[in-house]
């Protein structure tokens, strides 16, 4: 199957500007593009198949809408196969269901309606916690290039589905992998761990560790540069501060149940409202992955 980009849009500059990202994407991996508006019913509203005279106003709209969509995507990529969709129903729902057959959703980081609330809470867990392939947020200045890919490494199940992202996006783009280990001390100060040789031992300690998760995926990927930054401090603020110099930064999410949202929220929600550029969310399929 040759699974399509999907870009989600409505209009907004925010998702204009995802929907050319996505363009440049699916020329990066030879897919075609599939933009999806999701026309919400709101409670009040009239079912549609009752009335269907009633919304075709607002159906002429939303095919114009996607219409300047397509034409955005195909001027970013000329030549580019680009399909549109118009569909009705609940918007989280409905980009999973378009994700199950894709090899990523893309949307803006700001929108309009139901996609204004896509990074606000239980929406945006619901599409980036649950979905059937990686779902990238496009956030600041995505046309422009620095040829890096940042990951954060923690040794979980979803750090190693993004480092497997991370690694295949840096050999697609001909990019480095910037992996990124936080460490937060307890009962210590910052000051006082970076200064005095405990903080020695634990930053040998660290690199240690980090080299050793980064072995197998260097063997795997051996035409991708790996550098390393351990860092003292909260992951997210390590994993933003890196992201002011990548093109994409890749966080993972478990997945499963409200519970994995909840820690999915500590980190990789925090990268997603701060970030300076694309972030890309990935959800491990069963067993985490193992490098070959």
């Amino acid at each position: 199957m040759n699974r399509s980009v999907i870009a989600g849009t409505d209009g907004s500059p925010a998702a204009s500007n995802a929907v050319r990202w996505a363009a440049r994407e699916a020329v990066l991996r030879a897919k075609p593009l599939r933009i999806v508006h999701v026309r919400e019913q709101w409670a009040g509203d009239v079912p549609v198949h009752t009335m269907k005279n009633y919304r075709d106003p607002e159906a002429k709209h939303c095919r114009a809408m996607l219409a300047d969509a397509a034409e955005a995507a195909r001027a970013s990529a000329p030549g580019l196969e680009v399909t549109t969709a118009l569909v009705d129903g609940d918007l989280v729902q409905r980009l999973l269901e378009e994700s199950e057959a894709a090899d990523q959703v893309v949307i803006g980081s700001r929108g309009q309606g139901g996609f204004a609330g896509l990074l606000l809470g239980s929406a945006g867990m619901g599409v980036a916690g649950h979905a059937g392939c990686p779902v990238v947020i496009v956030r600041g200045d995505s046309a422009t290039r620095h040829g890096r890919i940042v990951v954060g490494v923690d040794g979980s199940e979803g750090a190693e589905a993004a480092l497997a992202h991370a690694f295949a996006e840096a050999e697609i783009r001909g990019a480095a992998v910037h992996a990124v280990h936080a460490w937060q001390p307890p009962g210590l100060s910052r000051t006082a761990v970076e200064s005095g040789s405990m903080g020695e031992g634990i930053i040998a300690e660290r690199g240690v560790f980090l080299r050793r998760v980064l072995a197998p995926w260097r063997e795997r990927f051996p035409r991708v540069t790996v550098t390393e930054s351990i860092v003292c401090g909260h992951p997210v603020g390590a994993l933003c501060d890196a992201s002011a110099e990548a093109d994409m930064v890749v966080v993972g999410s478990r997945g499963h149940g409200l519970l994995a949202s909840a820690v999915f929220g500590s980190v990789s929600h925090g990268v997603l409202h701060h970030a300076h550029c694309p972030v890309a969310v990935v959800r491990p399929k069963g067993p985490a992955p193992e490098p070959a």
